[in-house]
């Protein structure tokens, strides 16, 4: 079913025949497939359009994150945090909870110049929360002195652990 103008929802592309399969991995390509359309694939990503038809990417399905039943996006998070003027890079993951499912932990970053502290991990959840609703915000800032990326720039959430 179509998404309404800016509600988020997973994007598919069409083509004349399902473009790929994942290796030794049917049940993987299964999920890739749109369920009422064999010729729709997604790759993971999640966008929304707007009322001009023009298309925004906002996060990868595989990075949401489901805090007390409701649905989170880490970029949301992410674009509010890298604003702060002591975050050079920050990654917001979700990590287990017992009473919630999962929760929000940015791991941040410093810029140069600036000294972790529990008063700054304050700062910058007060600070991303002048843009976001209190459920969208990281319950915890965990300060790393760095984050996996490609040679390209792109960041590995795998590979941060924790």
């Amino acid at each position: 079913m179509p998404c309404s103008p800016q509600e988020v929802g997973t994007i598919y592309f069409e083509r004349d025949a399902m473009p790929f399969q994942y290796h030794n991995a049917p049940e993987k390509t299964r999920a890739a497939q749109h369920p009422d359309h064999e010729n729709w694939a997604t790759t993971g990503d999640i966008g929304y359009l707007d009322e001009d038809g023009y298309l925004y990417l906002t996060d990868r399905k595989d990075f949401l994150i489901i805090t007390g039943g409701v649905n989170v996006y880490p970029q949301e998070s992410e674009n509010a945090l890298i604003m702060h003027p002591a975050v050079a890079d920050v990654a917001v993951i979700g990590v287990p909870d017992e009473e919630l499912g999962e929760t929000a932990l940015a791991c941040v970053q410093l810029a140069e110049g600036a000294a972790p502290s529990d008063e700054l991990a304050r700062e910058l959840i007060e600070y991303a929360g002048r843009e976001l609703a209190r459920y969208k915000l990281p319950r915890a800032v965990r300060f790393v002195d760095s984050l996996p990326r490609t040679p390209t720039g792109k960041l590995v959430k795998r590979l941060i652990e924790t």
